[in-house]
């Protein structure tokens, strides 16, 4: 992190979000940093990254792969070349990574993973970083959500690769199946007849396991959105050029039919296109029916982590005669629950939104411009994906500009920086901010993953 004062140390997952903004002003540094993290140095030699410095006790979310494609592909469009070498010394090293996540986090094999604390801090009704309350497990959709969006990201990378080198091919298949696999999992099993899919509801939630009882817990928050990051189209003009990978996707398509569903086909004039996501097409708009509704998800400087939904109906449940709840909460956490570090109980972050706009825009380049829903959910106009997206850009830039009234969201009620001329210009990239008037919350100097603003700001220039 650079910051020496409130934050003189790292976090896995502020740093690869970082790396997506400083990659525009310094690409070499960029790469160098997502390399130094896969380190000896940095890395155990079981292929575990540690979520913060020395800290192997708790896990970030795995979106190491995700920064360096991207790192990749922008670098690539800066400069007009792509650094092959960088992305192949990044991808083995995620070999080992992906594996020690495949195999300490899924220890039974169902493909429907926990994590722990995976960087939510206080998002759920219990502590994740420590054993539940009841005794058991807890399958977590943002776990396995990260997983499947892993999947798909090596599966991007390999493909990227086997252009040039055909031993690619067959471990680009192993990241297709691992994807089906985790999206059935999720979507229909879940574990003993309970799926972290509520078709009741139209949301994902977590799961409790414990003396043979399952439940899952109701709490509409950010976890539940997580899995709209996994998804990606198949070209055909890139398929094609793949023989051994196309032979054995068709040949997994054709032979495991109860896996077909995961895999949409959309004929085209170059040949057959496919969605893979982890969403299934028929349950987005019940997803994004909560996150674009004004009463739940949506701010209007971006998405909640929490829905406010809990401001009148709090998720209460009691375990061991203790009674755990969630309320929204859109600043400060009122107490220092679960670590002291507690802001997921309805402020807004940059980094979950920024790959809610990048998920958008992946589901638009699939779907076009015909497939709509309504922004805001209860009376807004039928948007197509791609302006849900921009829309959504809007909102979280609006953070740092000036309102009708000249003042600046990010200020709050703070006189000096609303007013005065020698600071009202002087912007600060906080943490992450108040889910109904977005005023700056948490540390000031969070620049790592606010900084992403930049690229938004970017994208709508483009």
């Amino acid at each position: 992190m650079p910051d020496k004062w409130e934050y003189p140390w790292y976090a896995a997952w502020d740093l690869a979000f970082q790396m997506i903004a400083i990659v525009m002003v310094d690409p070499d540094f960029a790469k160098a940093q997502l390399i130094l993290f896969l380190r000896e140095w940095y890395m155990h030699p079981n292929g575990q990254i540690p979520a913060y410095e020395w800290a192997l006790g708790d896990v970030n979310p795995p979106v190491h792969a995700w920064a360096a494609l991207r790192v990749y592909k922008i670098d690539r469009k800066l400069r007009g070349r792509a650094d092959r070498d960088f992305l192949e010394k990044v991808f083995h090293k995620l070999l080992l990574n992906f594996t020690w996540w495949v195999n300490r986090k899924d220890a039974e094999g169902r493909n429907i993973f926990q994590g722990g604390f995976l960087g939510l801090d206080n998002i759920g009704v219990f502590d994740r970083s420590a054993s539940l309350p009841t005794g058991g497990r807890l399958d977590q959709p943002d776990g396995t959500s990260w997983m499947a969006m892993y999947s798909l990201n090596m599966l991007a990378i390999a493909v990227e690769l086997a252009r040039e080198n055909p031993a690619y091919e067959d471990v680009a298949s192993k990241f297709f199946e691992h994807f089906v696999y985790i999206a059935h999992a999720t979507n229909n099993l879940g574990g003993e007849g309970l799926s972290l899919w509520d078709p009741e509801d139209g949301f994902y939630y977590d799961v409790a396991h414990a003396d043979g009882a399952h439940r899952r817990l109701k709490v509409r928050s950010m976890v539940g959105l997580i899995p709209l990051f996994a998804v990606k189209t198949l070209d055909p003009e890139v398929v094609d050029r793949l023989p051994g990978f196309k032979r054995r996707m068709q040949w997994f398509i054709d032979n495991r039919p109860d896996f077909r569903d995961h895999v949409v086909d959309q004929s085209t004039a170059k040949g057959v296109r496919r969605l893979l996501s982890l969403v299934p097409c028929d349950r987005l708009p019940r997803v994004l029916g909560y996150m674009l509704h004004e009463g739940e998800f949506l701010s209007p400087y971006g998405i909640r982590a929490l829905s406010r939904h809990h401001h009148e109906h709090p998720f209460i449940v009691v375990a061991g005669g203790v009674q755990h709840r969630v309320d929204y909460e859109p600043a400060e956490s009122s107490s220092g629950l679960f670590g002291g570090n507690s802001n997921w109980r309805g402020p807004i972050w940059f980094p979950v939104n920024y790959l809610l706009i990048e998920s958008l825009q992946k589901f638009h380049y699939f779907q076009g411009d015909s497939f709509k829903v309504p922004c805001p959910t209860t009376a807004g106009p039928m948007m197509h994906l791609g302006d849900v997206a921009a829309e959504l850009s809007r909102r979280l830039s609006r953070l740092f500009l000036r309102d009708a009234d000249g003042r600046r969201p990010v200020f709050g009620g703070a006189a000096m920086f609303q007013t005065d001329p020698h600071w009202r210009d002087l912007l600060l990239f906080y943490e992450c901010f108040h889910g109904d008037n977005g005023a700056g919350i948490g540390a000031s100097h969070q620049t790592g993953w606010t900084g992403l603003v930049a690229k938004l700001l970017q994208q709508s220039g483009e």
